[in-house]
């Protein structure tokens, strides 16, 4: 279930996917996120690192009336500030889902999965 919008020229249907992938791109662009870690219970202390095609496996969209709720689960770098990273993630989604979408963000909220240990 996506969201609905009319207008004069006509009827436009954006999915929650489209929403979930515009805001993984624009979380991976940030500083400090190694990727984006997968939505299921962590196992043996361990997130799985998604891949670049699987960006939107690490977000989830919910839509309810006008608003918009994401939640990320992403894995930041060792050695970086976790509120840092967090906050600049939650700005950058929430202004890049607004201007590609025109829908209004709500809230985002960063689940961090994991740390690691950039090469």
């Amino acid at each position: 279930m996506g969201k609905e919008i009319n207008n004069s020229l006509g009827k436009i249907d954006i999915s929650e996917e489209v929403i979930a992938t515009i805001a993984g791109a624009a979380a991976i662009e940030c500083y400090g996120l190694v990727g984006m870690a997968s939505q299921k219970k962590i196992t043996d202390g361990v997130a799985d690192l998604l891949g670049r095609e699987n960006l939107a496996k690490g977000v989830q969209v919910s839509i309810q009336d006008d608003v918009v709720v994401i939640d990320l689960f992403i894995i930041v770098g060792y050695g970086v500030r976790i509120s840092e990273v967090a906050s600049n993630v939650m700005e950058r989604v929430r202004y890049t889902t607004e201007n590609f979408t025109g829908l209004k963000v709500s809230q985002v909220n960063v689940n961090v999965q994991g740390v690691r240990i950039l090469d």
